[in-house]
């Protein structure tokens, strides 16, 4: 329950952010947010996979 305090933070950034985007701008920076999220979890793999070490 320690990352509640987050969602309630994201809930509220999300709630903003609609209030003075149109529809579209808000797709065209859900779809930018989600391919950060994709490419920052590519990297953290790779740093893994490369730090060398096995688990």
């Amino acid at each position: 329950m320690g990352n509640c305090s987050n969602l309630f933070y994201l809930s509220t950034i999300a709630c903003k952010l609609a209030e003075c985007l149109s529809e579209k701008e808000l797709a065209a920076l859900s779809a930018d947010l989600v391919t950060l999220s994709d490419m920052l979890a590519n990297l953290i793999a790779h740093q893994d996979l490369c730090s060398g070490d096995d688990v």
